[in-house]
């Protein structure tokens, strides 16, 4: 199980707001293309959105399904990676004096990632993680430096839009 923090310097709002954007999902996360909200309004339990993973010369199209959410301190997800399987991914957010410090759980669940895993797999996601922490805490500095508003919430895919 991969277990990776980092302090960010940022108040805990500014990075929820940046992990609630399905549409920045790309900015933080390492490997992933444009994200794009698929089902539901993100981050709310259910929700998902869709993005593609380049290898080499092909595509893979992936997608996140948010499992579980405590707005403003944790989202936990599920990532569905082809024929890779499943795996959950847990992003936890603290206030910490100032900042936030944040603290990224993955582990996979089911395929040949869950029948692969060992010492070696484990060492690439760290080294994953603390990039995407990194990218991360880049995305939440800036965004505070700027001047932090609030982002509009329940951005996403409409079942059924109405018609007037």
């Amino acid at each position: 199980m991969a277990v990776r923090h980092r302090l960010i310097k940022a108040d805990p709002s500014v990075v929820w707001d940046v992990i609630a954007d399905g549409n920045r999902y790309a900015d933080w996360v390492v490997g992933t293309g444009a994200s794009r909200p698929s089902r539901g309004r993100w981050p709310e339990k259910g929700a998902s959105i869709e993005y593609e993973v380049p290898l080499g010369p092909w595509r893979l199209s992936n997608e996140t399904i948010v499992r579980r959410v405590e707005e403003g301190r944790q989202l936990e997800l599920e990532i569905l990676a082809g024929p890779l399987g499943t795996a959950r991914f847990s992003i936890e957010l603290r206030e910490w004096g100032e900042h936030c410090l944040v603290i990224a759980d993955e582990h996979p669940l089911q395929g040949a990632g869950g029948a692969l895993h060992n010492f070696g797999a484990e060492a690439v996601i760290q080294l994953r993680h603390r990039t995407m922490l990194a990218r991360l805490a880049h995305c939440c500095e800036e965004q505070a430096e700027q001047g932090h508003e609030p982002a509009a919430r329940g951005l996403g895919v409409q079942e059924n839009p109405g018609h007037a």
